[in-house]
């Protein structure tokens, strides 16, 4: 009797054992694949920044403050000194805006920390509000404005208020976190959710 339950107990730890390795395996993919993505989001964050530190840093070279040059019918560059937030809101809250500022980025940080389905779109995306955020930190911090330049025509004598490279980015990575959240099936999920609950 003895003998057989010894003879169960090898297949029995043996199974233990794979089983083991394959979580391990599992849990080490797992973590590679974070690791990878969390340097792409460090990397686009990074270029998004560089970018952006640059152009300002021509603008300011080559055009004085106001001066504009034509790039086509359209499009032209402008050097503006923005001491407000979007579109010109809290003028001359120099320090308002930075609090604000430093608060998005720990907010983006925490919901990179805690977002359940994380995907090389989201990330590329909360890579771009990131670095954008950050190289108006940069801007505000430094000089007390942000340095816009790109100066748009939609028709007529109607200009789009003038914005920069960070702007873009910010503006690219919420569309873009939009649709990857629609293509993963969040907010499907979110729907048969509280759809569920209703009923």
């Amino acid at each position: 009797m003895q003998k057989g339950q010894d003879n169960e107990s090898p297949s029995k730890l043996e199974t233990s054992k794979i089983a083991g390795f394959a979580s391990e395996d599992k849990s080490r993919v797992s973590s590679d694949r974070q690791r990878r993505r969390l340097g792409l989001f460090l990397i686009v964050a990074a270029l998004v920044v560089t970018f952006d530190q640059l152009s300002k840093l021509w603008i300011r070279a080559h055009l004085a403050l106001g001066e504009s040059l034509p790039i086509t019918g359209r499009l032209s560059l402008i050097y503006i000194r923005n001491t407000g937030s979007a579109f010109g809101l809290l003028a001359n809250q120099t320090f308002l805006i930075i609090i604000i500022g430093i608060a998005s980025l720990l907010i983006v940080l925490l919901f990179l920390r805690y977002l359940s389905q994380v995907t090389t779109l989201s990330m590329t995306s909360i890579g771009l509000i990131w670095g954008g955020a950050v190289g108006n930190l940069i801007d505000r911090l430094h000089f007390g404005y942000v340095i816009d330049f790109i100066y748009f025509r939609l028709w007529g004598n109607f200009h789009w208020p003038a914005f920069n490279i960070a702007d873009t980015a910010i503006t690219i990575g919420v569309f873009v976190l939009i649709y990857s959240f629609h293509k993963s099936g969040v907010f499907s999920k979110e729907y048969e959710h509280n759809h569920g609950a209703q009923n």
